[in-house]
């Protein structure tokens, strides 16, 4: 399955790491993904959700 938020899309960014001998490594960050019930077109879907879509209230949760 993907890392990718089904509200905002936001994907892995990748870039490198850096030693002090300024050799590069590759290496990926990944979005902060929480899996989440939420209530979709009237039904409960479980959706995974970027921490910062669920705090500015983008994600009606189902009770």
């Amino acid at each position: 399955m993907a890392r990718v938020c089904d509200i905002c899309g936001k994907k892995p960014s990748v870039g490198n790491n850096i030693s002090h001998a300024h050799n590069l490594t590759k290496r990926r960050w990944l979005p902060n993904l929480k899996s989440v019930k939420a209530s979709v077109a009237g039904r409960t879907r479980t959706m995974r959700v970027c921490a910062k879509c669920l705090k500015a209230g983008k994600v009606l949760k189902a009770v």
